[in-house]
């Protein structure tokens, strides 16, 4: 069964951290229809001025975020001792858990054009270990699709398989069609799957979806991705959906205010970090 569009939201442009201008997409008004997905902004700017502000130092508990750095550079460093670049092509996944305080640097390139997300965790997970993994060049398949190609950033996609997170599962494509082209990406029928025209416009599911725009799919097996007369790059995201309450402040997402007001309560007396090295 062929899938259909049943939401559609349109991002818009804002600041975040230190001055970052960003487009954002998916937020709290969005995170019951788009469960797991929290939080969706998007970077695009050939303007360093738009972005080497960064994000300083804050913390986060309860998600993984997931930056896909497209083109552009995205420097780490975290209260595990992490430290590390990213950079073209590349992705950094972090493992919030019961709690990690990192920093994110962007320095300047030519553009800066890359999405990050914020993926929910279980009730039951959220305070697992934090970790901080990457993802490089060479770790990410290349697929060739008929007037196109699908980085397989992770999860799997048919016989392929790519990185994997220990909690949700996460199927997430960075599909590159020319103009005109067409294909019809598979599925398992049951998932939550939101696709996001991160360049150009394009037809999904028949429909005309403009760029900088997030659309829910209806439950299916297969939907169909159609360039129009320009390039097109379609982020493909499919995962399970939690169901979960949630409560939201700020850098940190538990399931009951009862719960946020303890992450922040420990922030304000230093026992926030469960696991933590000398930084």
């Amino acid at each position: 069964m062929k899938r259909t569009i049943t939401d559609k939201v349109t991002g818009f442009r804002t600041q975040d951290g230190a001055g970052v201008s960003l487009v954002r997409v998916l937020g709290k008004n969005t995170v019951e229809v788009f469960d797991p997905i929290l939080l969706l902004d998007s970077f695009d700017s050939e303007n360093p001025e738009d972005y080497t502000a960064g994000f300083p130092l804050h913390p986060h508990r309860g998600i993984e975020t997931i930056s896909w750095i497209v083109k552009g550079n995205m420097v780490h460093r975290d209260s595990l001792g992490n430290e590390d670049g990213i950079s073209d092509g590349e992705v950094q996944w972090m493992t919030a858990g019961s709690g990690i305080m990192h920093e994110e640097k962007l320095p300047a390139s030519e553009r800066m054009l890359g999405v990050q997300l914020w993926l929910n965790m279980p009730a039951k997970d959220k305070m697992s270990s934090p970790e901080y993994h990457s993802i490089k060049k060479d770790e990410i398949k290349a697929i060739p699709l008929e007037g196109g190609v699908l980085r397989l950033i992770s999860g799997a996609y048919k016989e392929h398989k790519g990185f994997r997170g220990k909690y949700l599962p996460l199927d997430y494509y960075d599909i590159s069609l020319q103009p005109g082209a067409k294909c019809a990406i598979e599925m398992d029928k049951n998932k939550s799957v939101i696709v996001f025209l991160l360049l150009g416009a394009a037809k999904i599911a028949g429909e005309v979806v403009a760029e900088k725009t997030a659309v829910k799919l209806s439950d299916g097996d297969s939907v169909d991705l159609e360039a129009l007369d320009e390039r097109a790059e379609i982020l493909f995201v499919s995962s399970d959906k939690l169901e979960e309450p949630v409560s939201w402040g700020g850098p940190i997402v538990m399931n009951t205010r009862a719960e946020l007001q303890q992450a922040f309560d420990e922030l304000n007396d230093g026992t926030f970090l469960k696991e933590q090295v000398d930084y």
